[in-house]
């Protein structure tokens, strides 16, 4: 006998930021300063980045004023109207972040245990980079479609500032040179120092949509890794060797960790600057063919990027693919927001979803990169 699958709607969305907006010129008044000096590569990364504010669960003096755990769990309450019938109502809680507050206790019983109104559900905590909003997402998505949950909340958070401060630094002034000669080098640890920010998005996923307003029916989720055949690129908790090969920080003594600043974030360049989007874009070539999707079907497009640099890398490799998508379809929201890893592709959903141009039919098109050894994540939405 055939199983029958439910239809899978994402009904709700919110978002939460800690604080107030930091502007470009304030960054360093909340992460400090490296040897005591304004950072000399600032300027030049924000000008490649194109970012103007973000947001940090910091005050000025560097003292960190939400969890991400309590982060994400106001985003959930917001969602639900901050109303215990609603919360109670959730049956699975998915949540994803490359920022957990610990190692251990997960990232989603933490979230789980700011939200006592939900009782006992099964809680999940997909772990990775920027794919793991995604991740959850997906879980979410699979438990609806079997009928394992019928109120399901998926995550996208991270508390990125309180691994930004300068003395998880090292000075990098000597590449400021290199920096002007080519962008790429910027997405070393000081690019990331001007690019990540802190927040949290949810959705609530159901078998049924909305009686009123709009829902996001959705139609497909998919990824893929690379892990098999590309070294790590974007790593933090470890130092990469020259075989390729991590060596973690449970193998360094405790003043070997400070010293080479083994818990601050870090990319390889080189690795970068020639796979992201390459590689990106050969799964979405076979998904635009295997499901049957024109890219004129598209009505949004929404790429999550970590930098205004990568913007026309990507569209010039959608046109090269033959899967051309304009301008006018993108939906961004870096410049104002900054880069929030595993949550940004849900602050992109959450603003189009509240848009008062959206109309039923319209197609949404999710795209989630993940440099850290070359995963990605694609999903496509209909607005009903």
């Amino acid at each position: 006998m055939q199983m029958e699958f439910n239809e899978v709607y994402i009904t709700r969305t919110a978002t939460y930021f800690p604080n107030e907006p930091v502007s470009n010129e304030e960054m360093e008044e909340f992460l400090g300063y490296i040897n005591k000096s304004p950072s000399k590569s600032r300027r030049i990364v924000l000008r490649n980045n194109g970012i103007k504010t973000r947001y940090y669960a910091l005050t000025k003096e560097g003292k960190s004023t939400h969890t991400n755990a309590e982060m994400t769990a106001e985003a959930i309450r917001k969602m639900l109207d901050n109303d215990p019938v609603r919360i109670k109502q959730i049956d699975l809680l998915v949540c994803g972040t490359s920022s957990p507050d610990q190692i251990m206790p997960s990232h989603a019983v933490m979230v789980h245990g700011e939200l006592p109104e939900a009782g006992a559900i099964e809680v999940v905590s997909p772990s990775g980079v920027c794919c793991a909003g995604m991740h959850a997402l997906k879980y979410a998505y699979m438990s609806v479609k079997i009928g394992d949950a019928h109120q399901a909340v998926a995550t996208g958070s991270e508390r990125f500032s309180a691994s930004l401060k300068s003395e998880l630094f090292e000075d990098e002034a000597k590449k400021l040179k290199e920096l002007e000669d080519n962008p790429y080098i910027g997405f070393e640890k000081e690019f990331l120092r001007w690019m990540l920010s802190d927040g949290a998005s949810s959705f609530l996923l159901s078998n049924r949509k909305n009686e009123t307003g709009f829902s996001l029916k959705i139609e497909w989720i998919e990824g893929v890794s690379y892990a098999h055949e590309m070294e790590a690129c974007m790593y933090m908790g470890g130092n990469k060797l020259e075989t390729g090969k991590l060596k973690s920080y449970l193998d360094y003594t405790p003043e070997e960790v400070l010293a080479q600043s083994i818990m601050s974030i870090k990319q390889d360049v080189k690795l970068l600057s020639e796979n992201i989007v390459p590689l990106g874009g050969i799964k979405l070539s076979k998904l635009f063919k295997e499901k049957g999707l024109d890219p004129a079907d598209v009505d949004y497009f929404l790429p999550h990027m970590s930098s205004e640099f990568f913007r026309s890398k990507i569209y010039e490799q959608l046109q090269k693919n033959g899967t051309p998508i304009p301008y006018d379809k993108w939906v961004i929201n870096l410049y104002s927001l900054g880069n929030v890893g595993a949550g940004s592709v849900y602050f992109m959903v959450d603003e189009v979803f509240k848009s008062k141009d959206l109309k039923k039919g319209q197609k949404i098109l999710l795209l989630v990169p993940e440099s850290s050894r070359f995963s990605y994540m694609y999903a496509l939405l209909t607005v009903c």
